[in-house]
């Protein structure tokens, strides 16, 4: 975002906190920042904000943008902040100074600055009759800022905290031209229509009960197909790359993510498990590395039998707030392709080849254009490991990028907190960007682990772990495809294939001959062996509903055959809508083309 746009948006949640002033008594103002393509601000009122408020306080905006005040900046000590904060009767924006004055940093507007330093005083901007606490920047003035359109208003705790106050939220979207908002708006709309959780229940393909909870998503058989082909085509890929199935509990001691380091990092996002019959504090695995670990140091291992490379498709458990639970997007329980290999240094290059070849080629297939990012550590604490370390980790990883020729971002501040990492971002049919696969560098765990190999010379080493998955979350990576594909998954992936459709009962003999051949149908790509999954429709309902039907459930090949097909030994074919009429003797090939 370039920072003409990041000012206006940041000055649109100004001029939309005015209105809000100007609508309503008593209102409480919390943090508005910049997001992606516009801005929000939160507030504590008595009043209740509705949608359908949102047309009067857009106009109100315009309003005060019409009138085209400056914004006035004033820069007081913390001391005096606070006291002017106090006499505007404004709790929240009083919180942030205080941890001004305590911490002595500006760590207390993280919510909508990010990186902290050291400060000794705040900043107020003034516009019309509204004053807010703020770092800035700002356009000049409120006409100066583009185009803008309030989306929608939802409800939010005060710093992310579900213990604090809620708030409420309202949202915008900012431009600087009105076609690229229209574009922007339009996009949106069709999002809607490709919502997951939409799509979900639509192609019956997962639930949620309150009886299981939240967060726990139950795939039913038609949505376990297409989980179980996405992790099995990932299986087959990583297989050929070398890695080699593993399997671990869900359980585990605590005292195995205490020694990983994931218990000081991720202790508050774990489901703790307690034991009737042993005193031992367990806890269900968030994540998988630790177990693998073990693997590795069951027993001696020599650089002869490096690389070791474990794979391993299972469910790994997060306490993810409520709040923040999203369909598939974002799950308490997460199904995902992990990968481990244990490398000496000299490996690095050649096994992370390996895995970038498996990623390009699960996502060709696919049909997503993949960019890339490279995770990399900022100056904040909470990173394992010394400085050292890990700018040796981030130069491997850059020069892995730059032989491999990958249009790559650096992001700083977001690499794990045991190592870098490059991150694979899939581009979907809304131009949306999603970070799926990734690779992580691992000088870290394995020290802790206190793991070894014996090289050449007969002395002990460390090895280096690497970190990958193709696919990541499961459930995650479907919410992402659903929404790419609209539910019309590609022919091999689609979890009822081909649904036959006979005009009347009086060709029974024939749709058994239809069904006879469709079963002769062996698919060898993406995945080897793969039996065709089809149905026969032959219930009492008109041919013209039965038809709507399979559409409506997007199944990619529709056969309807009458007496007059039977008779000259033909079908009439719908493949993803388009209409062909085949000689029965053409089936298999004609099936077994279609990609």
């Amino acid at each position: 975002m370039n920072e003409s746009l990041a000012n206006m948006r940041h000055s649109l949640a100004h001029i939309l906190a005015h209105a809000v002033q100007d609508l309503y008594s008593d209102v409480k103002f919390g943090v508005g920042p910049v997001i992606d393509n516009g801005f929000y601000y939160d507030f504590d009122l008595d009043d209740t904000i509705s949608e359908d408020d949102l047309e009067r306080i857009e106009q109100r905006m315009r309003e005060i943008i019409k009138a085209d005040y400056s914004f006035e900046r004033e820069e007081l000590s913390l001391a005096d902040a606070k006291t002017k904060s106090e006499s505007q009767g404004q709790p929240y924006k009083t919180e942030l100074i205080k941890d001004l004055l305590e911490k002595g940093t500006t760590e207390a507007y993280a919510e909508a600055d990010g990186e902290a330093e050291t400060v000794d005083s705040a900043t107020f901007y003034t516009i019309g009759e509204f004053t807010d606490l703020c770092r800035g920047s700002h356009v000049d003035s409120t006409s100066q800022v583009g185009v803008f359109a309030l989306t929608r208003v939802s409800g939010a705790y005060w710093r992310g905290d579900e213990n604090n106050s809620q708030m409420q939220r309202i949202y915008g979207v900012a431009f600087e031209t009105q076609d690229e908002l229209e574009s922007y708006l339009k996009m949106q709309e069709e999002a809607k229509e490709r919502d997951h959780r939409k799509l979900g229940k639509e192609l019956d393909l997962f639930t949620f009960s309150d009886l299981v909870g939240s967060g726990l998503p139950l795939f039913t058989p038609r949505g376990t197909v297409v989980k179980n082909l996405l992790t099995r085509y990932s299986q087959q890929l990583r297989e050929q790359a070398g890695f080699m199935a593993v399997s671990i509990p869900h359980i585990t001691k605590q005292e195995l993510y205490k020694r990983s380091g994931h218990w000081d990092k991720f202790g508050d996002e774990l489901f703790l498990v307690t034991s009737q019959e042993t005193s031992d504090k367990m806890a269900l695995k968030p994540m998988n590395c630790p177990h693998h670990t073990q693997i590795y140091a069951s027993q001696q291992r020599s650089y002869r039998d490096l690389p070791l490379m474990y794979l391993e498709n299972t469910v790994q458990y997060r306490d993810e707030k409520s709040g923040e639970l999203h369909g598939l997007s974002r799950v308490r329980s997460i199904s995902i392709d992990d990968n481990h290999a244990f490398v000496t240094e000299e490996q690095i290059q050649e096994v992370a080849n390996r895995i970038l070849h498996a990623v390009k080629q699960m996502y060709d297939t696919l049909d997503m254009e993949l960019s890339f990012d490279l995770s990399f550590r900022d100056d904040s604490k909470g990173y394992l490991g010394d400085d050292d370390l890990w700018e040796k980790s981030q130069n491997i990883l850059t020069e892995l990028a730059e032989q491999n020729n990958l249009n790559y971002t650096v992001e700083e501040g977001e690499a794990a907190f045991y190592g870098p990492k490059i991150d694979f971002i899939a581009t979907d049919a809304l131009a949306r960007k999603w970070q799926v696969a990734t690779l992580q560098l691992d000088f870290v765990q394995p020290e802790r682990f206190e793991l070894e190999y014996i090289d050449s010379n007969g002395e002990a080493q460390t090895p280096v772990l690497i970190h990958a998955a193709l696919l990541g979350s499961a459930e995650r990576f479907m919410s992402v495809y659903l929404e790419h594909t609209n539910g019309h998954f590609p022919f091999w992936l689609a979890p009822e294939q081909v649904r036959v459709i006979p005009v009347n009962d009086k060709i029974d003999d024939y749709i058994t001959t239809i069904s006879d051949n469709i079963s002769d149908v062996v698919l060898m790509q993406p995945l080897k062996y793969n039996e065709l999954r089809y149905s026969v429709d032959s219930s009492s309902e008109s041919l013209g509903k039965r038809i709507y039907r399979a559409e409506k459930e997007k199944v990619p090949v529709i056969i309807i055959a009458g007496p007059r097909d039977q008779k000259q030994k033909q079908i009439s074919l719908r493949i993803n809508g388009e209409e062909s009429t085949v000689q029965l003797s053409q089936l298999v090939k004609t099936l077994q083309a279609i990609k």
